[in-house]
């Protein structure tokens, strides 16, 4: 199973829209260089959440692009919640992570579920935890191996 990167995207506070950047570094046991998120200390350190999930609430007419989700990367063509935890992913030629949580239970409800009644990052982001750092970039492949 193979799909790409369409947006990495990165902030200095949490509870934040992330603003995308062209490239990162990925920390091993930490996340992404310059994330709020990036942390030993748990086992979210990565957040992803697929384009396919985004545009499920486009659909529903909200103006959201990658990032609005606060998820650390935006993926195409993978389906991201069909791994099991446990499962690695090897991210552009250098990172491998490996699935720590899959959704989340949101403890305040965000803007973008008072405009929907709805929000996919609860039931359709996944989480890693990284096993290898590197550096990454738009159009980079996300793999899972065989």
């Amino acid at each position: 199973m193979a799909g790409k990167i369409v947006s990495i995207n990165i902030s200095e506070k949490k509870g934040m829209r992330k603003k995308p950047v062209d490239e990162a570094v990925i920390n091993e046991n930490s996340g992404i260089e310059g994330d709020a998120h990036a942390s030993s200390q748990w086992h979210r350190q990565v957040s992803l959440l697929a384009l396919e999930s985004i545009k499920k609430m486009q659909a529903m007419g909200l103006d959201v692009k990658p990032g609005d989700f606060a998820e650390n990367i935006t993926t195409e063509d993978i389906d991201l919640v069909s791994l099991p935890i446990g499962t690695k992913m090897n991210i552009g030629s250098e990172v491998v992570g490996e699935v720590s949580q899959i959704g989340k239970e949101c403890h305040t409800r965000c803007a973008i579920y008072y405009q929907a009644g709805d929000c996919v990052m609860p039931k359709e982001g996944i989480f890693i935890k990284v096993l290898k750092g590197g550096k990454i970039k738009t159009g980079d492949p996300v793999e899972i191996p065989a």
